[in-house]
C-alpha cells in the first residue's frame, strides 16, 4: 500500500509518477528569493493539469516543515486534479530545520516523524507517506544532518515508511545508505536523492551496487549539469542493469519552472526526456519500471 494525502491506495493504481516534487513550498526566508515561493493555488491545479494530460497519475511531494508544507493544501489539489499525491515528515537539511528542533539528536527526530506518522499531520486527518526529503550537505555532514539522517532512519525502521534523502550535488550518496543500512533498513525502503547531479559515475555506481533506489530527479536542470550527460549516464546504468533502481523526476521549486511563467513544467520528463530514451532504443518495459514499477515498489509501505 502506498498512503497519499486521501488514504492509502493499493500500489498497482499508482501509474506513472514523478518521484520526487514540490507543489507548495516557500525557501524564501532561507534563499532571500521571491521565486522560491510556490504560493498560487490556481497555477498550481493548471500546473499538475498539464501533468495529467500527459499521463501522470502520482506525484510525490517532498515540501517537509521548514520548507513550507501544506498539506490541505495538496488535499485539495489531489482532489481536483484526479493526481495521487504523497506528502511527507521529515525536515531537509541545515539551515532550513526549524527552529523548534534545532538541537535535536537522532531520538528526537525519529520520535517526532513517528508521532506524524502514526497520528497524522498537525491535526488534519492527513498522513504522510514517506519520510523526507532528508539531506546532507555539499561534501559535509553536518552534526545535525547526521542526526536527522539517523532520526528518519530509526523513523522508517519503526514505521515501513521508506526514507528518500536529499544530496547536495550528489553527494555523500553512500555515507547516507551505510548510515541507514546501519540502523537495519531495508535497501528497498531508501531512496538517495539527485544522484543525476553527480558527475562521478563510481560513486553513483557506488550507491546503486548497494541495492537502494536512486533519483534521477533534477532532470531539465541544466545549469546544475546538462541533460546530455544526465541521459548518458543512465543509459550506461541501464546497460549496466540497474534500472530497476532508478526514479524519474524534476524536482521543480521555483515560479520560473512552471509552464505559466515560461518554465517546463511538472510534464517535462514525460514530454522532453521519455521521448529521449525512445530514440535510444530503451524498451517500453524498461521505461515502465522507471516511471511506474520503480516509484510503487520504493514508496511502498513496508510491512
Amino acid at each position: 500500500m502506498i498512503q497519499t494525502v486521501n488514504g492509502k491506495i493499493e500500489k498497482e493504481n499508482v501509474g506513472i509518477c514523478a518521484a520526487h516534487e514540490h507543489l507548495s513550498i516557500d525557501l524564501s526566508s532561507i534563499k532571500n528569493d521571491p521565486d522560491t515561493i510556490l504560493d498560487d493555488v490556481p497555477g498550481m491545479e493548471e500546473e499538475l493539469n498539464h501533468f495529467y494530460t500527459a499521463g501522470g497519475r502520482s506525484l510525490i511531494e517532498l515540501t517537509n516543515d521548514g520548507m513550507g508544507r501544506d498539506v490541505k493544501r495538496l488535499q485539495h489539489l489531489s482532489e481536483t486534479s484526479g493526481v495521487h499525491i504523497v506528502t511527507c515528515t521529515g525536515f531537509y537539511k541545515d539551515p532550513f530545520i526549524p527552529e523548534f528542533a534545532q538541537g535535536w539528536d537522532r531520538d528526537q527526530f525519529a520520535h517526532h516523524f513517528i508521532n506524524e506518522i502514526s497520528d497524522g499531520i498537525e491535526g488534519t486527518g492527513i498522513f504522510p507517506g514517506v519520510i523526507g526529503e532528508v539531506g546532507t550537505s555539499k561534501n559535509e555532514m553536518k552534526p545535525i544532518e547526521k542526526e536527522l539522517i539517523l532520526g528518519s532512519g530509526k523513523a522508517g525502521a519503526e514505521t515501513g515508511l521508506t526514507v528518500s534523502t536529499h544530496t547536495t550535488l550528489g553527494t555523500l550518496g553512500s555515507n547516507q545508505v551505510d548510515m541507514l543500512v546501519g540502523l537495519g533498513l531495508p535497501a528497498d525502503q531508501i531512496v538517495i536523492g539527485h544522484q543525476d547531479l553527480n558527475p562521478n559515475k563510481e560513486e553513483v555506481l557506488d550507491v546503486l551496487k548497494s541495492g537502494v533506489y536512486i533519483g534521477f530527479d533534477t532532470i531539465g536542470k541544466n545549469t546544475y549539469r546538462p541533460d546530455k550527460d544526465r541521459l548518458s549516464f543512465l543509459l550506461d546504468f541501464i546497460e549496466e542493469g540497474f534500472h530497476k533502481q532508478i526514479l524519474l523526476s524534476a524536482d521543480l521549486t521555483r515560479k520560473s519552472h512552471w509552464k505559466k511563467h515560461g518554465g517546463p513544467g511538472y510534464d517535462l520528463v514525460l514530454n522532453d526526456f521519455i521521448p529521449a530514451l525512445r530514440e535510444y532504443g530503451v524498451s517500453e518495459d524498461i521505461i515502465t519500471d522507471l516511471l511506474v514499477n520503480n516509484p510503487a515498489g520504493a514508496y511502498s509501505i513496508k510491512e
